[in-house]
């Protein structure tokens, strides 16, 4: 019997080493891996320059106090907010304590310039934004709250992409609009540019923020963020999953009007922006940052796409849409997704399941189109099989 807390449905299998797109079992089989940690290992598993770079640092210093500077903080930060809308950084652990991050400074803004009434965030239906407590009712998702009470006050939730729900909603009390730029666990669900144009309108129009959670989307869509084809400027982003690697790493960008409340003593995190966590989130950096990489991403999630929709057309009455941008991509069925991917896992490749009975695609970003091919080819025998 196991010690570990059973919070996790945990499937009958482990891994011993992965390299790239590949898992590999003690028995060396051999999975490719579209799951990468949920969204993770954006540069697959064990990237040579970021096993350098832990290595190398880990040599030198792991972990020191925020209460000194730490260089490649420093560097981590200037780096996100020369290349983004931000003008300043703060370092967490993971997206949960991004997000949260997030809702304290929004609440913080307001009072600082008199507005202590103003402390409510409208969220939406099939959201997730965390596990900690007001993470959870944020979202308010009936399956991950239930037990959890008392409930966490101060969020308004309104259905996904209603815009006049979200109108009606917004009183005297409302600090900001808290979205995915693209919904992870709701089932890969793209806010499109209009609707991001439409939310910073009414935002502006009330004087409230606008939060836009990329904790998955972050890197994955072949821009540095989801929401930047939109043209928009958010107020606050969570980040996290991909900026790290694989290495907890997680990030709150600001700007420097909402950054006023937040002066020494009013947040902090013992591990959040450790050294050996820095140098992995800029090594991270160096290879994005490389010539036509995030262009590549691009390339490699239209070629993927245009492959899945060939097999969508070919079984239409297993795949009802594929859905996403770049690298982050939703498959919905018409069959149980559980079980396609119980199937796909029979056939050595691993995906996970989101709401709306999709299955989520999350190859590295360094995937090559040999590797999509693969998958293809197991998606379509998949597909085979159930259509009998």
């Amino acid at each position: 019997m196991s010690s570990i807390l059973g919070t996790y449905a945990r499937k009958a299998i482990s891994f011993t080493e992965g390299k790239g797109s590949y898992l590999f079992t003690k028995d060396g089989e051999k999975y490719l891996d579209f799951v990468q940690g949920i969204a993770t290992n954006i540069l697959g598993h064990c990237h040579d320059h970021l096993v350098k770079t832990v290595q190398d640092q880990s040599r030198k210093l792991w972990h020191v106090s925020n209460a000194f500077e730490i260089p490649d903080q420093e560097r981590l930060a200037k780096r996100l907010t020369d290349n983004t809308f931000a003008d300043f950084v703060c370092f967490q652990n993971s997206g949960t304590e991004a997000t949260e991050a997030s809702i304290k400074i929004a609440r913080k803004y307001f009072h600082k310039i008199g507005k202590p009434e103003k402390n409510r965030i409208i969220t939406f239906k099939g959201a997730f934004h965390g596990r900690t407590l007001a993470a959870l009712f944020a979202a308010n998702n009936p399956k991950h709250i239930e037990g959890f009470g008392p409930k966490v006050d101060g969020f308004d939730q309104v259905p996904f992409a209603d815009h006049e729900a979200i109108k009606k909603t917004i009183n005297k009390n409302t600090a900001a609009i808290m979205v995915e730029t693209i919904m992870g666990e709701g089932g890969i669900k793209i806010i499109p540019d209009f609707c991001l144009k439409g939310l910073r309108e009414l935002c502006d129009k009330h004087e409230i923020l606008l939060i836009l959670d990329e904790v998955q989307s972050a890197y994955r869509t072949g821009n540095f963020f989801a929401f930047e084809p939109s043209g928009i400027t958010p107020d606050i982003v969570p980040i996290a999953k991909g900026i790290g690697g694989g290495f907890p790493i997680g990030a709150c960008l600001v700007t420097k009007k909402v950054s006023v409340g937040m002066t020494a003593g009013t947040h902090g995190s013992t591990f959040g922006g450790n050294p050996l966590a820095m140098a992995v989130g800029n090594a991270v950096l160096d290879v994005l940052f490389e010539k036509d990489f995030l262009k590549r991403v691009k390339q490699k999630g239209k070629y993927f796409c245009d492959g899945l929709n060939k097999i969508k057309e070919k079984y239409p009455k297993i795949i009802e849409e594929i859905r996403g941008a770049g690298l982050m991509i939703g498959m919905k069925t018409s069959i149980d997704n559980a079980e396609f991917i119980k199937k796909l896992m029979n056939h050595k490749m691993l995906t996970v399941k989101a709401e709306e009975n999709v299955i989520r695609l999350f190859p590295p970003l360094i995937v090559s189109n040999d590797e999509l091919d693969e998958a293809l080819n197991k998606i379509e025998i998949v597909c085979k099989e159930m259509n009998q």
